[in-house]
């Protein structure tokens, strides 16, 4: 049945007014939102933002942190005709002025004093951002600025206007349509300026509810709401499956106290990039490499169970009595404890996406008892494009076609979508719609990869990134550098990685370790060090990063595919990769055409064969300030394979 973000509330409200709808954590407590509560008060904020004066197919930024009050105003936006845009809480100032402009914005809801001292600062350069809505008053009593007010006052303002007009808010609900547009996602801009992916209610509502009976998901699920509002994936998750399921979403109290409350929630349906199962496993690994003798003994011991058991049994494959006892033992004493102290205990379904997940990894969860699975989708396709069968997770694919989508594969890789769940357009912006959107609903997902004999869909890189090794011994091989980097990250060392090649005789990288990890193992070597910097151009340091990279060498040796993409030459950057430095987008994506250009000269000097280079690096800080980083960098050679041959 075809609807929108209002009706559904509406019918929640109506269906079940006393069923908790949010959970917010403030001051350590655990506060609950009914479903009737919330509904009165969108009622009186889409009151309050109409005298305001905000009107159909108008725009309105929100900038926050998952947070009741933040969900409500999109809902109040929606209410209204109007048009939410969430923006990246951790943007910097400057990022939020394009997309304001743009979508030529005048209300703003900003979560609180640094998202509102943020909007002040770009005022000049977007006169017509009149109205700035705040909910956390901390720090603000003071500020006199035109068109500033706290959201108490809009929704009292709101309450009053809705008592006396009492059909008004349930008249404009009626008043919208499925394809009137629901929300804008501006994407991450890795190569220019952000573009407005323009959903409507049907596009999004769509694929939430196909993502829902994929997984047969209920109002019982609980879900933590931890990542930016404004990833889409986030967005998906616990806004558009939370209304089209009625499930309940909970909001941790910070981004600091987010694993203390995923254990107090234990959420039954859970989302998370590949980078955030990383961290969880690797601070369980810190804890057991500090466990003792018995505790280390015995973890190891049903590990290598649970690694050779597990997947199997997640499988619905047939699996022997003894290992069947020993698994259950394996359980008591130790994947259940690991459930627990990872906040997974109720976990049904989790879901990882937007980098490829290490198979180590994705074995480890699925061992233990998580049903960890991947799919694959964009802000353009509202997500869900393939996801994974319980019984048939891989690490290696990213799922099957989900209901309603359609996918082709070009001449040249690209993978082509079609689906329900396909955005409208990109807002004022017909060349690049025209570009990726086809006269006959085909969207270019500039993917590039393929179907299996089993139907799942492998995605090997992006098309404009896969490229050709020139000259050496690889001369005319193919380079994919997401394949490579997403293979030395799937080491529990290494944090980020930037790859070159296309055009070059050999494939030269730059590397992030994990400080985390490597301090960790540092430590228990008592190797000192003063800071990332100096950590990451240890000698010791470099030998256990060269040992990670010649693995991978070996592994793509194997590959017939891509053996030319072995790395020969790598060194460990100085400083990691920030999206404050313009080196990551918002999205963690590594920016790598503007990494080459600010790096150039460590791109030569690996190319040129040199064993250090002298770099400085300026940096800019949380606070706004700037200042620079400086290191001579080691640059270290690595074994390159023969390519395995087929067996005839």
């Amino acid at each position: 049945m075809r609807t929108t973000f209002p009706q559904l509330l509406m019918q929640h409200a109506a269906q079940r007014p006393g069923a908790p709808a949010m959970r917010e954590k403030e001051y350590g407590i655990w506060q609950t939102l009914s479903w009737k509560a919330l509904a009165t008060l969108v009622e009186e904020l889409a009151a309050g933002l109409h005298q305001a004066g905000l009107r159909r197919d108008d725009h309105m930024v929100v900038i926050g942190a998952n947070r009741p009050r933040l969900y409500a105003t999109m809902l109040a936006v929606q209410s209204l005709g109007a048009v939410p845009i969430p923006l990246y809480q951790d943007a910097a100032a400057a990022e939020c002025v394009f997309p304001i402009n743009n979508a030529e914005v005048s209300f703003a809801f900003a979560e609180d004093q640094e998202q509102v001292d943020k909007l002040l600062e770009i005022r000049p350069q977007c006169p017509q951002l009149a109205r700035i809505y705040f909910d956390d008053p901390r720090g603000l009593r003071k500020y006199d600025e035109p068109g500033l007010a706290s959201l108490d006052e809009l929704q009292a303002r709101g309450k009053a206007f809705a008592s006396l007009h009492t059909d008004f808010f349930k008249d404009e609900v009626a008043k919208i349509q499925p394809d009137d547009v629901g929300a804008m996602f501006f994407t991450s801009g890795t190569t220019g300026n952000p573009k407005g992916v323009v959903h409507t209610h049907d596009s999004l509502l769509n694929r939430a509810r196909a993502g829902a009976e994929f997984d047969k998901l209920s109002s019982e699920e609980e879900v933590l709401a931890y990542l930016p509002p404004a990833w889409i994936g986030q967005n998906i998750f616990s806004y558009a499956q939370w209304l089209a399921c009625g499930y309940v979403v909970n909001c941790p109290e910070s981004a600091a106290t987010a694993s203390i409350d995923l254990k107090e929630i234990g959420p039954t349906y859970y989302f998370a990039p590949p980078r955030i199962f990383e961290g969880l496993l690797t601070s369980v690994m810190i804890r057991m490499e500090d466990a003792g003798l018995v505790k280390h003994k015995m973890f190891q011991a049903f590990m290598t169970v649970a690694q050779r058991v597990g997947p199997a049994l997640m499988n619905g494959e047939q699996v022997g009595l003894m290992d069947r006892l020993l698994y259950a033992l394996g359980n008591v004493c130790v994947y259940g404890p690991l459930r627990n102290t990872l906040g997974f205990s109720r976990v049904r379904v989790a879901y990882t996406a937007g980098e490829a997940i290490g198979p180590d990894l994705f074995s480890f969860y699925r061992s233990i008892g998580i049903n960890i699975k991947q799919l694959y989708g964009s802000t353009e396709t509202a997500v869900f494009v393939c996801l994974q069968p319980d019984t048939e997770a891989r690490a290696d694919t990213v799922g099957v076609p989900c209901a309603g989508v359609e996918i082709k594969v070009a001449d040249n890789g690209e993978i082509l979508v079609k689906s329900p769940g396909l955005f409208q357009s990109y807002y004022k912006n017909p060349a690049a719609t025209a570009e990726v959107l086809t006269a006959d609903g085909w969207y270019h997902t500039s993917d590039a990869g393929f179907l299996d004999a089993h139907g799942h869909l492998k995605i090997i890189d992006r098309v404009k990134d896969v490229g050709r090794i020139q000259g050496g011994a690889f001369d005319g091989a193919m380079f994919a550098p997401k394949y490579v980097e997403n293979k030395l990250k799937f080491f529990q060392h290494i944090k980020e990685v930037v790859a070159y090649g296309d055009g070059r005789e050999k494939v030269c990288v730059f590397i992030n370790i994990d400080f985390d990890a490597v301090g960790n193992w540092a430590e228990r070597r008592n190797l000192p060090y003063a800071g990332y910097t100096d950590l990451a151009q240890k000698p010791e340091v470099y030998q256990l990063i060269k040992e990670c990279v010649e693995k991978v060498n070996a592994d793509l040796s194997a590959d017939a595919l891509l053996a030319g993409s072995q790395v020969s030459r790598f060194l460990i950057l100085h400083k990691e990769l920030d999206a404050d430095d313009g080196e990551l987008t918002r999205t963690n994506k590594v920016r790598r055409g503007f990494i080459a250009d600010k790096y150039s000269v460590l791109v030569d000097a690996l190319y040129a064969g040199k064993k250090e280079q002298f770099i400085e690096t300026v940096v800019k800080f949380e606070d706004g300030r700037t200042g620079s980083v400086s290191a001579t960098l080691a640059l270290d050679d690595a074994k390159i394979f023969a390519p395995v041959k087929a067996a005839a």
